[in-house]
């Protein structure tokens, strides 16, 4: 196992013109980390001696076989530890192609919402990638776009592979869960240069083989099929790009009320009655309100007994998500 202070990066590409990318990378030895991390940087003939005897180590050969997208993840940097795949992506952005994605087998500096971090372990697909928007309004909403694509392609995977179906469920605004449990999570940062906002997706999670602490994905499929054809991080990464992509192009045509329909069949929480607070006059009032659906700025819309409609606002702070809500009448 490598120490914290040095980290190995392994560059591939799907074309001709992302492989002399990865070889320039290399020569110029231009990736760094925003510490003081060590980074050696090798190609994909190169990262033999990374995974040795390592069954479980990212398929590199398997995911750029996967990948049928135009821009998102034909670019591939992985590692086999480091500290956030976050950090490869946003400090090297102006190096990197849009769309590169980064992956990691072991993350032990992950980040999540209110800045909560973690060491993530083998079997989970941990990844992050980039792309440009130049519409900050709708940048909110590009978490629901990833959401989607993870839990479609999911279902993608299992159908091409004649799998049971896996019901993965959105919890508002970026938890994946299955049976009730969590699988996974995502986070949206961004940041704004040259009249565009560069969305950095970091901290894409989702457990697909590793029963710690909660459950995995394989593990609810052995449930249903006493020995399943078990899923792969590297088909599920190449098929949410598919759905990315497509669900991308969509929102930036459409707006994301082309893909509401299918959101809504996907989230846990079309008609849930759950508690608001709000401070008058000194004191907390409680009242119980019926989510709508999402308000056109990304956050929860509700209807009160009294009629009234409601922007639902986190407060950041809660951990139940939802008791920690404030809202706006609108």
């Amino acid at each position: 196992m490598e120490s914290d202070a040095s980290c190995s990066l392994v560059l591939c590409g799907k074309s001709s013109v992302e492989t002399e990318i990865a070889k320039r990378l290399k020569d110029k030895n231009s990736l760094r980390f925003p510490d003081d991390t060590k980074v050696s940087i090798f190609l994909e003939s190169e990262a033999k001696h990374l995974v040795k005897d390592d069954d479980d180590a990212f398929n590199l050969s398997l995911f750029m076989n996967s990948i049928i997208t135009h821009r998102f993840g034909r670019f591939l940097v992985w590692s086999p530890r480091l500290s956030s795949t976050h950090d490869v992506v946003s400090h090297n952005f102006s190096e990197l192609p849009v769309g590169s994605v980064c992956v990691t087998d072991i993350q032990f500096k992950g980040r999540g919402r209110t800045k909560n971090v973690w060491e993530s372990p083998k079997g989970c697909l941990m990844f992050s990638f980039s792309l440009d928007m130049e519409d900050g309004r709708v940048v909110p909403l590009v978490q629901y776009v990833v959401s989607l694509a993870v839990t479609e392609a999911v279902k993608d995977v299992c159908d091409k592979k004649g799998l049971p179906y896996i019901d993965v469920k959105i919890k508002w605004p970026n938890d994946l869960y299955l049976d009730g449990l969590k699988v996974g999570g995502i986070l949206c940062t961004s940041t704004y240069r040259s009249k565009k906002f560069h969305i950095l997706l970091a901290g894409v999670g989702l457990n697909v083989d590793n029963e710690q602490p909660t459950t995995c994905l394989n593990a609810g499929l052995k449930e249903m099929s006493p020995a399943p054809n078990l899923l792969k991080r590297e088909e599920i990464l190449g098929g949410f790009f598919h759905k990315f992509e497509t669900f991308f192009d969509l929102f930036m045509e459409q707006g994301f009320k082309s893909l509401e329909e299918l959101y809504y069949r996907t989230w846990l929480h079309s008609e849930q009655r759950v508690i608001v607070e709000e401070k008058v006059e000194n004191q907390v009032v409680q009242n119980v309100v019926t989510i709508q659906g999402l308000t056109s700025s990304g956050y929860l819309l509700a209807i009160g007994d009294d009629n009234q409609m409601y922007e639902l606002h986190p407060d950041g702070n809660s951990f139940d998500f939802f008791k920690g809500l404030v809202r706006r009448k609108i």
